[in-house]
Parts: structure tokens; C-alpha cells; sequence
């Protein structure tokens, strides 16, 4: 059923590429309609990612997404995007609404030369890091994946949108462009990923949401050759056992900061953001006591753009689950879960190519220390996985 869903959704966009090729100019005023695809081939020397690719080349990654936005006025917008997200066991390729669609209002209250003020509400992107509003599309990420200390794959639903009201604002200052957004959302905890990241593993209840803030401030001084941006979130969530479960109905707190920076040269771009979160996990019972751990991660990151097609990508990106615990052996101590487990160090290095404006090719290594990143649904077993393990990509992407 999955994969006709997948190929309807495919021949969707088939058509509206071709449609917004051929017709671009019957469409309303203030219409416009973008579409993505992209299918990437992952191997692994050990461990699983997206898919079965120990020791073999899987194609279980696969992006399509088609997105629409009217403007109905010079005050107020409706957007939405739906996607299908192949992702190995994480994501199964389901289509499903992104962000927004009719419940998505972005309503400006006021805007001027020099500054602008509005209101989002509906399903909203969270404004979380440099990348994380445009993720889902392959060319405006740096490589086909992003760092995983601070853009968790396996957790993306939970990252990528929610429902819920924002105000937002950007004013024209002497030293650049000052941006920022405010939220009160209900983030998405109910797939098995984002149980096992707070509750250890996919657990016979869910996780629900209550109402949780996200807030970013973003400078970019320089006439736009830096970017400096500070992210906070604080998410609150409660936990509804099953009738034979072993847990009570706990509640889980979860609270991060993400300071990010970014320099944009005429052929380098220089990107680092550093991240601290705190989870704390409350009233869960006997069977799994009251706990918290502070983690912390970072990535440095450099592109270049070798020729007007070609450019090469190097990263160096660490996580640590807890940062008291860096190298888990308290932790495996406790639990008998490997200490390798509790963090992850990355180095990657990377080529794109672009085939005009619609194309883009891109290859991928990664040399990994540790699996705190790996999803836990490919990867049911921690006792089994390897602590150092390479991974390559390769990716085709097009957009319209």
C-alpha cells in the first residue's frame, strides 16, 4: 500500500512538474508550486542506517515533496507542503502533510521599510538552528546529511514542524538584519524514535505533548556575510501507559540551547553551531527510575565552491549524550547498554555537482566513532552494533 502511495505521489509530482513547466503563467497571481525528489543508494561497513546497509548498498532512502503558497494579499499567505520520506524503519514512506496546508496563516500585522511583525498559526516549521526550516530539501542542505549532533534524523518529526501559534518579526538595523520568532507549539512524540531517545526504547504507551516554546534570534551583520542565531526550547511531555504496561504515567521535561554561526565568503562558507540539552524524566515507576542527563554536541563545518558546478564539503561533528558521562561507561555500568552508545564522533567529507538549476548529484563518507545517532529501529539491538564504522552516500536529487 506504501508504494502505491509513493508512486502516486511521484507521478503527482511528475505531472506538476511538466504542468508548471508548460503552464507556469495560467496559474492565479501570488500562486507558486515547487516540487522535490530525491533517492539516495547507503552502505555501511557496520551498523544499519535508513535501511538494511551492513555490507550492502540499500535504496531505502527516497525523498518526494510538493509544496503550494498564495498569496492572497500583501498580508496573508497559505502554504503547505506534503511529503513521502523513505527512511529504513524510522520512516516508511507514507505520504503525509509536512507543514501547514488551510490551518497554516501567516498574517503580517505590520510591515515597513525597515521592519515587519505577524503572526504564524497553523503546522509551523520550528525555527531551531541554521538548516532546520529547509531540511527536507536536498539542495538547501550542505551535504546529504546534515550533522547529526544537532539535526537528528531519527527524531525529525519531532524537530521539523508543529501545530501551534508564533509571532515573528525582522527589523533593518545599523550593523544588518535582526530576525526573530516565538512560539507555542505541541511538537509530534508519537513515533518509536522519539520514545526510544527519551524513554530508552519503543515503549506499549505514547508519549503526548503538552504545550512547549521554541524561540530564535538571528543576526546577520556584515551585509549578510555572517550569520549569528541563538535557539531555546522547552518541551513538556507526559507519558500514557498501557493497561499492562510497566511504566506509570510520567512526565518528561526537555529543555535545549543551539548557538549557531555561520561566515559566508565569496567561494567558502564556514558553519558551527554548539547545542546543550537537558532531559529529565520523572514519576516513570520502579522499572524505570527518575533520571537526568545534560548532553552536549557541536560540528564544524566547511564547503567550497570548486567551479560554478562542483563543490566539496568537510565536517567534523561530535555528540554526547551526557556530558558528565562522555564516554558512557557510567551509563553501560548501570544498564548493560554498550558505552559507545552515548556518543558519536563524525568526520565526513563530501563532493556535490549541479546539473543546471533542477539537478544535483552529490557523494558522501563518514567515518563514525560511536552510535549515539543511529536509529534505534534499524538498529533493535545495541548489544550488537560496532563502535567504529564507515558509511558512504550517494544521492540524486531534482526540483521544480
Amino acid at each position: 500500500m506504501y508504494r502505491a502511495k509513493i508512486k502516486m505521489l511521484a507521478v503527482m509530482l511528475t505531472l506538476a512538474g511538466h504542468g508548471m513547466n508548460a503552464g507556469a503563467d495560467s496559474l492565479p497571481d501570488g500562486v507558486q508550486v515547487h516540487g522535490f525528489a530525491s533517492q539516495a543508494v547507503i552502505g555501511t561497513s557496520h551498523n544499519n542506517f535508513f535501511g538494511a546497509t551492513e555490507n550492502k548498498a540499500s535504496l531505502g532512502f527516497t525523498e518526494l515533496g510538493a509544496n503550494i503558497s498564495w498569496r492572497l494579499n500583501p498580508s496573508l499567505q497559505l502554504s503547505a507542503q506534503a511529503v513521502s520520506r523513505r527512511a529504513g524503519e524510522t520512516d516508511n514512506g507514507s505520504p503525509r502533510l509536512d507543514h501547514a496546508t488551510l490551518d497554516y496563516l501567516d498574517y503580517t500585522i505590520h510591515a515597513s521599510e525597515n521592519a515587519r511583525y505577524g503572526v504564524y498559526l497553523g503546522k509551523i516549521k520550528n525555527p531551531y538552528g541554521l538548516y532546520n526550516e529547509t531540511r527536507d530539501v536536498a539542495f538547501t542542505r550542505p551535504g546529504i546529511l546534515l550533522p547529526q549532533s544537532i539535526y537528528l534524523d531519527r527524531v525529525r518529526n519531532f524537530v521539523l514542524s508543529s501545530p501551534g501559534l508564533a509571532v515573528y518579526g525582522d527589523k533593518t538595523l545599523a550593523i544588518g538584519n535582526l530576525s526573530y520568532q516565538f512560539g507555542v507549539i505541541r511538537p509530534d512524540t508519537s513515533d518509536r524514535e522519539t520514545e526510544g531517545t527519551f524513554l530508552g526504547m519503543d515503549r506499549p504507551g505514547t508519549i503526548k505533548s503538552d504545550a512547549s516554546y521554541i524561540g530564535r534570534i538571528l543576526l546577520e551583520p556584515g551585509n549578510g556575510h555572517f550569520k549569528l542565531a541563538l535557539t531555546g526550547v522547552s518541551m513538556r511531555a507526559h507519558y500514557q501507559p498501557e493497561v499492562s504496561d510497566t511504566l506509570h504515567a510520567g512526565n518528561i521535561h526537555f529543555d535545549a540551547w543551539v548557538f549557531s554561526g555561520q561566515y559566508n565568503a565569496e567561494n567558502w562558507v564556514f558553519t558551527s553551531e554548539y547545542a546543550q540539552n537537558r532531559i529529565n524524566a520523572q514519576n516513570f515507576g520502579a522499572f524505570f527510575p527518575n533520571h537526568s542527563a545534560t548532553g552536549s554536541s557541536y560540528y564544524v563545518q566547511g564547503t567550497y565552491q570548486l567551479t560554478p558546478g562542483w563543490s566539496a564539503l568537510a565536517r567534523y561533528d561530535v555528540t554526547y549524550r551526557d556530558k558528565n558521562d562522555k564516554d558512557g561507561q557510567a551509563f553501560s555500568a548501570m544498564t548493560g547498554v554498550p558505552p559507545y552508545s552515548r556518543f558519536a564522533k563524525d568526520l565526513a567529507a563530501g563532493l556535490s555537482y549541479r546539473l543546471g538549476n533542477n539537478w544535483l548529484l552529490r557523494g558522501e563518507f563518514h567515518h563514525v566513532d560511536g552510535t549515539a545517532w543511529l536509529p534505534y529501529s534499524d538498529n533493535p539491538n545495541p548489544a550488537v552494533t560496532t563502535r567504529h564504522w564507515n558509511m558512504w552516500l550517494f544521492q540524486a536529487a531534482y526540483r521544480f
